[in-house]
């Protein structure tokens, strides 16, 4: 049943990704990812918002932690868990740790994309 909450939230956050991005792209007429930004930020700041009212006013509820959090957030934008663990890493006292993860994240993740690229373009 895990796996249903999670495709369910998962589709629709993707969708409403799509959504986002289409409706910013079409209004604003530019080569910045503004829409990409747009869509990082609103969802660093709903999983914020949302796990921790989860935690800290209602009785955790397992289901919709998944639809929610993981399933819609998480096809929202994966960019939200990695902000959320940053912060609470940082809110845990483990500064160090997150800063490791932040520029970890950021450096491998960007390492990564250009190598990816390179290789496409090895492999022509």
């Amino acid at each position: 049943m895990d796996f249903l909450w999670v495709g369910v939230g998962g589709f629709v956050g993707a969708n409403a990704r799509y959504a986002m991005g289409r409706a910013i792209h079409e209004r604003v007429v530019t080569t910045f990812p503004l829409g990409t930004l747009t869509i990082n930020v609103l969802g660093s700041i709903a999983i914020g918002f949302l796990v921790m009212l989860l935690a800290e006013r209602y009785a955790p509820n397992h289901a919709l932690r998944l639809l929610i959090v993981t399933g819609f957030l998480g096809g929202y934008t994966t960019f939200s868990s990695f902000s959320f663990e940053a912060v609470m890493l940082a809110d845990r006292g483990q500064l160090g740790r997150a800063l490791v993860y932040i520029l970890g994240t950021n450096g491998l993740a960007l390492a990564g994309c250009a190598a990816g690229v390179a290789l496409v373009r090895w492999l022509r």
